[in-house]
Parts: C-alpha cells; structure tokens; sequence
C-alpha cells in the first residue's frame, strides 16, 4: 500500500479526491497510485472487489482510512484463508472496531472468498475470468467529458453483477461492480484535465 503525501500538490486531478474544501492525502494516494491501473493479481482483485462492497452506504474515505485495518482482519484478503473463516473468526471480525462491523457484509466478504476460489480453479485465476468477461483495452472517457459523463453503472457492469451473483457472490450490485471496475482499471474514468487522463 502506498504512503499518502505529506500535502495535496497542484496538479489537476478528477474531482472526487479533492473533496469540498481540502484534499484527503489518503484519497489523492489512492487517486494517484492505484484508481484506473489494471490490476491482475487474484489477492489484490479480492481486496478491492471486498473493500467495494465494504464502502456501500460509506465514504471512499472511510474505507481507505480503514483499509490496513481490513487488511489485518481478512488476511492479507487471501481468499484461500478468507473461505476457511470459522465462528471464531466471524466473532472476531464483528468485535474488530477498526473494520466496518457489518454482518452481512462479513458473511458476503467470507462466502466470496469462497466462490472466488471456485471460480478461479475454473478459469485459471480470477483475472483471468475478469479479463474474458470485459472488453479490452479498458474504456476512456471522451475529451469533452465531465463529471456528469461518469456513470455509476453501464451494460458491462450489469451483466458482470448478474454473472458474479449467478455465481455465489454476493454484495456486487452493479453500482458496487462498476465502482470495482473503475478501482482496477478495468475502465478507465479520469477525466480530461486529470494529469492522468489518457485520452
């Protein structure tokens, strides 16, 4: 995980880590380092796919300042470890204040651990699965885009949400797949004037 910067910089970056009136270093990190890069190890899709569904109701923000906490609490998000979580370790995560204490959540995040594991048996890796079900290379927004021109759900999102809860998982609405897809460069939603707009 990277190290947010000591102070916000100038250069121009889509909206959302700047806030309303004073940059999160954690979310111009995050901006920077890590939202819109391709993505391909199963550990780290899993991390984000769960801290997405972790965020539903919640502030990105939260759940960055949250993120080494979870990362603690779901080992590493190894999914092979994940699907193992016994009673003890479900205890354990409702108890832990640094994560989101959400039941339904912690179940969802336990049995997609399980499904993902399945899935990528089948497939070779979940990236690998990811990689057949989306287009590549990953859509840019045109050079008149705006803020109102980033969707919150396209086709592509819907039918991987249906795909994925056909397959066990759960917590992957559309909104939550899009935003997932967005976190691992599977589109790419930077906007022109961003200094990483590719466009």
């Amino acid at each position: 995980m990277t190290t947010p910067p000591p102070a916000f910089d100038d250069r121009p970056r889509c909206w959302w880590p700047e806030g309303s009136s004073r940059a999160d270093p954690a979310m111009v990190a995050y901006h920077d380092d890590e939202w819109g890069r391709l993505v391909s190890d199963d550990m780290a899709l899993f991390e984000r796919l769960s801290l997405e569904g972790f965020q539903a109701g919640l502030s990105w923000s939260t759940i960055l300042h949250k993120r080494e906490a979870f990362v603690r609490a779901f080992a590493g998000f190894d999914p092979e470890r994940v699907r193992a979580f016994d009673q003890a370790d479900r205890a354990r995560l409702i108890a832990n204040v640094g994560i989101v204490r959400n039941r339904a959540k912690i179940e969802a995040t336990i049995g997609n651990a399980e499904a993902l594991v399945t899935l990528a048996a089948e497939r070779g890796s979940f990236a690998a699965y990811l990689a057949a079900q989306l287009p590549r290379p990953a859509p840019i927004l045109p050079h008149d885009a705006g803020r109102g021109d980033v969707p919150a759900t396209t086709p592509e999102s819907d039918a991987l949400s249906a795909e994925l809860r056909r397959r066990g998982f759960r917590f992957v609405g559309s909104t939550i797949v899009y935003a997932f897809m967005q976190s691992v460069g599977l589109v790419d939603d930077h906007l022109p004037g961003c200094h990483l707009y590719r466009g």
